[in-house]
C-alpha cells in the first residue's frame, strides 16, 4: 500500500510539472494569480487552560479539582488578557467558543476567542418500547416493587445470558404538576420511584425467555426488548477500538443506539473510512470534538 501511494505521488507530481510551464503562461498571459485553497476552519464550545505544565489547551476533560486540570491540543494565538478567565496558582482557565485551522496536533485560532454558548446534549429516550397495558404501567406485586428488589433484579439481569442493557422509564414524573429535576427536594420526594416506574431490561435473543427469572425478584412494572449486540459484546469492541484508533479522547457505550461512540478532536474522510472498514459500518461512531464552521 505504501509503494502504491509513493507511485500515485510520483505521478501527480510529473503531471503537475508538466501542465505547469502552460498553466503559468496562461496564468501570466491574463495577468490573474493562482487562487489559494482555503484551509477548513474548526469551531468548538471548550475549555481552555494554561498552567506551569503547559500553556493554553483545548480540554476534553477537565478534572474538577482547584484549580482544575486537563491536557490537550495546543491553541495557537491565544491571548489570556483578551479573554475574560479564572486564575489561581498558576492556572488560567475560562469556557469559550473558538475558531481556527487544525493541523493534526493544534488549534490556530482565526479569530478573537468568545464565551461558550454552552453545550447541550440531546438526551436519549427512556421511555419504554413496550405497549402500555390495559390499565396502564403498574405493579404486579407491590410487596416486590421495592429499592431493594430492584438492586437484586438488576444483579440477576447482568447476569441472565445476552444482558444488554437496562433503565428506568419515569414518564410519570411528566405528570406531576411542578415537578422540577433541578430541585433537590422534588428529585428525593418524587423520582425513582419502584411503584410508579417502569423498568426496561434488555436482551439478546427472545427476552420473553428470562421473564420468569426476573419475576422471582421484581414485582413492578417490567418491559423486556430484544437487542442486537450484548453489553459485553460492546465493552469488547469499546476496548478494542480504544487500542486500535489513535488520537481517541473519550470511548463510550451507547445502548439505546447499540454502538460503541468514540470521541476524536476531528473526524476526517479517512478516520471514517478506517473505522467502517474494520468494526463494520454504524457500529462504532465518530464524534468530533472540534466541528467543521458551518457543518
Amino acid at each position: 500500500m505504501r509503494t502504491i501511494i509513493v507511485v500515485a505521488a510520483l505521478t501527480a507530481l510529473m503531471a503537475l510539472t508538466a501542465c505547469g510551464s502552460a498553466g503559468g503562461a496562461a496564468e501570466k498571459a491574463a495577468g490573474g494569480e493562482t487562487p489559494a485553497v482555503p484551509r477548513t476552519r474548526y469551531q468548538a464550545d471548550a475549555t481552555v487552560l494554561s498552567d506551569a505544565r503547559h500553556g493554553p489547551q483545548l480540554c476534553a476533560d477537565v478534572l474538577q479539582s482547584m484549580p482544575p486540570q486537563c491536557s490537550g491540543p495546543d491553541v495557537a494565538g491565544w491571548d489570556w488578557d483578551a479573554v475574560k478567565h479564572s486564575s489561581q496558582g498558576g492556572t488560567s482557565w475560562g469556557e469559550y467558543h473558538v475558531v481556527g485551522t487544525w493541523d493534526g496536533t493544534r488549534l490556530t485560532l482565526t479569530e478573537p476567542a468568545r464565551p461558550a454558548a454552552g453545550r447541550q446534549g440531546s438526551p436519549d429516550d427512556l421511555t419504554s418500547p413496550c405497549p402500555e397495558p390495559a390499565g396502564g404501567w403498574r405493579p404486579v406485586a407491590p410487596a416486590k416493587a421495592t429499592g431493594e428488589a430492584m438492586d437484586a433484579v438488576l444483579a440477576r439481569a447482568r447476569a441472565l445470558p445476552g444482558y444488554a442493557g437496562s433503565w428506568l422509564d419515569q414518564s410519570y414524573l411528566d405528570e406531576i404538576d411542578g415537578y422540577d429535576d433541578t430541585d433537590r427536594r422534588w428529585v428525593e420526594r418524587y423520582a425513582n420511584d419502584p411503584k410508579r416506574l417502569v423498568l426496561n431490561l434488555r436482551f439478546t435473543g427472545d427476552p420473553a425467555a428470562r421473564e420468569a427469572a426476573i419475576r422471582e425478584v421484581w414485582g413492578g412494572a417490567l418491559c423486556l426488548s430484544r437487542a442486537r449486540h450484548t453489553e459485553a459484546e460492546l465493552r469488547a469492541l469499546q476496548e478494542r477500538a480504544t487500542k486500535e484508533i489513535k488520537g481517541i479522547v473519550s470511548a463510550s457505550v451507547d445502548q439505546f443506539a447499540e454502538r460503541v461512540e468514540l470521541g476524536v478532536w476531528v473526524v476526517t474522510p479517512e478516520l471514517r473510512r478506517e473505522v467502517d472498514e474494520r468494526y463494520g459500518k454504524g457500529l462504532v461512531a465518530l464524534n468530533g470534538f472540534l466541528t467543521p464552521v458551518g457543518s
